[in-house]
C-alpha cells in the first residue's frame, strides 16, 4: 500500500519504521502545514494518509486529504473543539476519515473495560472517581486525548458523573468535586503514557491502569488501521474497526 506520513515526529518516525517492516510504499513524509503541501499525495498516488502532526494544524491536513480523495488515519489530540466541523466536511465531500485519541489495542481495551467499570461502580454512590495521566515532557497537550476519552467513557456511563476537569496538581481527593471526573495530567520524562482510574471509599480502593513502554503500540495500531481502511469508505473509529 503506497502510504503518506503527515508529521514526522517521534511518533512519525516510529510509524514509518513499522509501515516499511509490514511492506508498505512510503511516498510522502509532509513535515509542513497546509493545502498546497498536501496536494503532493494525491500526485505521488497516497492511498491512505496517517496524520500525528500539531493541534493547531491537524483540521486543515485532514481537510487537504479528504480534498485530495485520500483516505486519513489521524491521531493528533487537542483539536477536538473541530472535530464535528472536519466530520461533516468528511461527509460532505464523500471523505474518508478515521480518528481515535488513541491506536494502542491495549488501550482501547482498556476504554471499554473503564466504560463498564464505570457503569458497575454507579450503583455504588460512596466510590469517588478520579483519574491520574502521566506523559513526557514534550506533549503540549493537558489532558491528553486518551484521558479525555476516558472521562467521556466514565460520563457516559455513570449517571451520577457531569462532566471532567483538568488538575494539573495534586489536590487530595477530599477537594474534588464530586459530579466530575479530576483529571490530574502530569509531565514526567520518558514517560510514553500511563493512565489510571481510581474509585475511592472511605474503606478502600479500586483502580484501574494501563501503562504504555513505548510508543511501538500506538504507531503498530495506525498502521494497521490504514491497511483496514483502504477498502472502507465513510467517517470512522475504533469500535468499527475493533468491536467487542
Amino acid at each position: 500500500m503506497k502510504l503518506a506520513i503527515i508529521g514526522y515526529g517521534k511518533m512519525g518516525q516510529t510509524i514509518e519504521k513499522i509501515a516499511l517492516e509490514r511492506g508498505h510504499e512510503i511516498v510522502n513524509i509532509v513535515e509542513e502545514r497546509g493545502a498546497n503541501v498536501l496536494k503532493q499525495l494525491s500526485q505521488n498516488g497516497a492511498e491512505v494518509a496517517i496524520e500525528f502532526s500539531q493541534p493547531e494544524a491537524a483540521a486543515e491536513n485532514i481537510k487537504a486529504c479528504i480534498d485530495q480523495k485520500v483516505k486519513v488515519v489521524s491521531g493528533t489530540t487537542g483539536w477536538l473543539d473541530k472535530m464535528d466541523e472536519v466530520k461533516s466536511y468528511a461527509k460532505q465531500h464523500n471523505g474518508t476519515f478515521f480518528y481515535a485519541s488513541n491506536y494502542s489495542i491495549g488501550v482501547n481495551l482498556f476504554f471499554r473495560l473503564n466504560e463498564w467499570m464505570a457503569n458497575l461502580m454507579s450503583r455504588y454512590p460512596e466510590y469517588n472517581v478520579q483519574m491520574e495521566e502521566i506523559h513526557h515532557t514534550s506533549k503540549k497537550d493537558a489532558p491528553s486525548g486518551t484521558a479525555i476519552t476516558l472521562a467521556e467513557g466514565i460520563v457516559k456511563n455513570h449517571p451520577d458523573i457531569q462532566n471532567w476537569k483538568l488538575f494539573e496538581e495534586e489536590n487530595g481527593s477530599a477537594e474534588f468535586p464530586e459530579n466530575i471526573v479530576p483529571i490530574v495530567s502530569k509531565r514526567i520524562d520518558p514517560t510514553p503514557g500511563t493512565h489510571e482510574v481510581i474509585y475511592g471509599s472511605e474503606i478502600d480502593e479500586i483502580s484501574i491502569k494501563h501503562t504504555a513502554h513505548s510508543r511501538m503500540g500506538f504507531a503498530l495500531g495506525a498502521v494497521l488501521v490504514a491497511e483496514w481502511i483502504k477498502d472502507k469508505e465513510g467517517v470512522l473509529n475504533m469500535k468499527d474497526f475493533l468491536p467487542l
